[in-house]
């Protein structure tokens, strides 16, 4: 599975002062592949401590946090030698040894030479803000598989070559939208979690196979998200961080318009009828990485994060695949794109999912009295709104309220139309989100 992730670790590798690397995701996002891989491509030799697997090693961390005695220690316990200046030392599963996250403030300052990198989930759950070497390390952050990474994965990586070098103002050749437009469905069943993606790979030659063996997947591993769900929620009520997961996908689905809907505290959870009462277990959510908020905001203004209030949100998964599974959506429906009203929050999911995974910390959404743009984005060009059509309608209601108040510098169509540019509107096939802040 080919991660765009693998370059920015190169980069960090070849960095001059590089400080230890933690790379974090939701679980099953391909953290641990990807850094073995890594591992393998650009050093002699890699080293893993699992603290998962191996509880007893964090017992390495507990007398001091010296680099030289952990280092010599780590060779005793994974029975080989270690050299500072050569090889790559990984800390799996690290949210489970505290102590180890916080040695890396003493790996970059006493033993720099040693390529440190750490992965894991749920960080910043459950553990304290004195065990964050706060600006000792380098984050980075990994996602689900975007689009692009999806069409490597599921060897179509010709396909995406040519889609890369065509002209991003120029319609594409219609045998290559139509293509890339089934495969944009297909990816809408099995979304981006790798092992997923890899059950596709080896199924897609029977679709209808493909498919049922994906949603086996997905099941498997919503089992697998509630378990550390009720293993990792600390002293917040398990249940509750359960059930308002649970109902994200449910809101979605009860929208009428087709539209994602403003998330509504009433009922989410039985008894909790405001953000207050809702606040931690969403909180936990977004720090596990497995929904995605988006404020919605009434004044397109810099800076957009001054206009938000934190009780007016839209809220989606942070898996597309994951969305459909929960929300027992069959493949078939989604195939044969005659989802209704499900289009249109299925289609806006995907866009925020790519959004994310661009690295755009913060979504935005605009609403006006009776108009509402999805997402907005902050670029050197302005305020760029960004509409979300399900299919091949276009008409732009809400944009052209929206132009004509704030007259932005140019405006973008997201639908399964081709490319086509309008003066300041560019209308682009919704697989291309990729390429906004670009075009």
């Amino acid at each position: 599975m080919l991660r765009s992730r693998l370059s920015n670790l190169i980069q960090w590798k070849n960095k001059t002062e590089r400080k230890p690397l933690i790379l974090r995701g939701a679980r099953q996002v391909g953290k641990t592949y990807l850094l073995k891989e890594f591992g393998q491509k650009e050093f002699p030799n890699v080293h893993v401590l699992n603290f998962e697997e191996y509880p007893t090693a964090t017992k390495i961390f507990d007398k001091d946090l010296n680099p030289a005695r952990i280092l010599n220690e780590i060779q005793l316990f994974l029975d080989g030698l270690i050299h500072p200046e050569t090889d790559l030392l990984i800390f799996d599963e690290i949210q489970h040894a505290p102590n180890a996250l916080t040695s890396l403030k003493y790996f970059y300052e006493k033993m720099p030479q040693m390529a440190v990198c750490a992965a894991g989930s749920l960080l910043g759950v459950g553990l304290s803000g004195e065990s964050f070497p706060v600006g000792k390390v380098t984050f980075l952050d990994l996602c689900p598989m975007n689009f692009e990474e999806f069409l490597l994965g599921s060897g179509n990586e010709q396909l995406l070559n040519y889609l890369k070098n065509h002209s991003r103002t120029e319609p594409l050749p219609e045998w290559l939208h139509n293509r890339v437009w089934e495969l944009w469905k297909h990816y809408l069943i099995t979304g981006g979690l790798p092992e997923v993606v890899d059950t596709y790979r080896q199924f897609q030659d029977n679709l209808y196979l493909a498919f049922q063996k994906v949603r086996d997947v997905q099941h498997d591993l919503l089992d697998t998200y509630m378990a550390d769900i009720a293993k990792h929620s600390g002293e917040i009520n398990a249940m509750h961080i359960e059930r308002l997961w649970r109902n994200v996908p449910a809101q979605l689905a009860r929208t009428q318009d087709g539209s994602a809907p403003k998330f509504k505290f009433k009922d989410a959870i039985p008894g909790f009828r405001g953000y207050e009462q809702l606040s931690a277990p969403m909180n936990w959510l977004e720090k596990a990485g497995l929904i995605l908020k988006t404020s919605i905001i009434h004044t397109a203004e810099r800076p957009l994060s001054g206009q938000m209030a934190e009780n007016r949100f839209k809220l989606y998964l942070f898996d597309v695949g994951l969305l459909g599974a929960m929300n027992r959506l069959s493949p078939a429906v989604l195939y044969n794109m005659e989802f209704g009203r499900y289009k249109g929050y299925i289609a806006e999911n995907f866009v925020a999912q790519e959004l994310v995974s661009m690295g755009i910390k913060e979504l935005f959404c605009w609403e006006g009295r009776t108009s509402e743009i999805e997402f907005l984005l902050h670029t050197l060009q302005g305020i760029i709104p960004v509409e979300v059509k399900s299919g091949i309608n276009t008409k732009a209601k809400s944009l052209k309220v929206f132009e004509e108040r704030y007259h932005p510098e140019k405006s973008i169509i997201l639908s399964s139309r081709n490319v086509h540019i309008a003066g300041k509107r560019y209308y682009l096939p919704v697989y291309l989100t990729r390429r906004l802040i670009n075009e």
